[in-house]
């Protein structure tokens, strides 16, 4: 049988793993479903449609799968889907989504995600993202993988944080953050590149370097947005070593529409 305490409210339509845990007062609605060993601390509210993965740790106090802040919104049945190994902590806000985008709002595996994060409606998130304490994200906001966004950053609606991007604290971004750069300051603008991230998860110095040359070409070589993605076409050629990842971010910068942080 799941460890369900005696004093949580469970639907009985809701569908958890035997292995579930389950804490003090939370409250669990019917259309949630959650995965093995997955571990919902006390007082912890999920409602909505809602499906949580195997072996995620969700601190005391959260609200998961409630209805999007967004007035249009009017009962239609979206989603939160959350992935596996995520940990969650304590007062996190994750709103469903709407059926103005995908219907969804998505957390995908191996997310840290700290104190009093607002996820609001549609956001999508990648894999192995780190959130620090007072995050928030408004709607429609996509994160790639392996992006750190520091203490009190505000992303606004339907921007884009590319892969092993970063943000400093207090950071307020209102454009897209390509891949690998540091954002900083309020209105955030580019600070470099998130070299010792890129050190922790493994990259070379000669590929860091190569990032660091394709950053200039968009950032410090005074040439305009079209040039820059050219040029990073012909740097993909020099360094084969660290193609694959100035490819990520001349790609990512094609297919903007809504304007980097310049």
């Amino acid at each position: 049988m799941s460890k369900i305490h005696s004093t949580a409210i469970v639907d009985p339509k809701a569908q958890l793993d035997d292995t579930v845990e389950v804490g003090a007062y939370a409250v669990i609605g019917p259309d949630v479903r959650i995965g093995a060993r997955t571990k919902v601390g006390p007082h912890v509210v999920i409602e909505g449609h809602t499906s949580i993965g195997c072996d995620n740790q969700i601190f005391q106090f959260a609200s998961l799968g409630a209805a999007p802040q967004d007035k249009k919104y009017a009962g239609e049945p979206t989603r939160l889907e959350i992935g596996d190994r995520n940990t969650i902590r304590e007062f996190c806000t994750f709103n469903l989504g709407t059926v103005q985008d995908a219907g969804v709002t998505r957390i995908g595996n191996d997310n840290w995600i700290m104190a009093y994060v607002h996820l609001a409606h549609d956001c999508q998130l990648a894999n192995n993202i780190i959130l620090a304490n007072n995050v928030t994200l408004a709607g429609h906001v996509h994160l790639g993988d392996w992006v750190f966004l520091g203490g009190f950053t505000t992303v606004h609606q339907f921007c884009q944080i590319g892969a092993h991007a970063m943000t400093a604290f207090t950071a307020a971004v209102s454009q897209d953050v390509p891949p690998f750069v540091t954002a900083a300051g309020n209105r955030a603008v580019p600070a470099g590149i998130n070299s010792e991230g890129l050190r922790r998860r493994g990259f070379t110095s000669d590929q860091i370097a190569a990032i660091k040359r394709a950053y200039k070409l968009v950032y410090r070589a005074g040439l305009s947005l079209d040039d820059a993605k050219a040029a990073l076409a012909q740097e993909e050629q020099k360094t084969p070593d660290a193609a694959a990842h100035i490819r990520l971010l001349r790609e990512f910068l094609e297919s903007n529409t809504r304007g980097i942080i310049r």
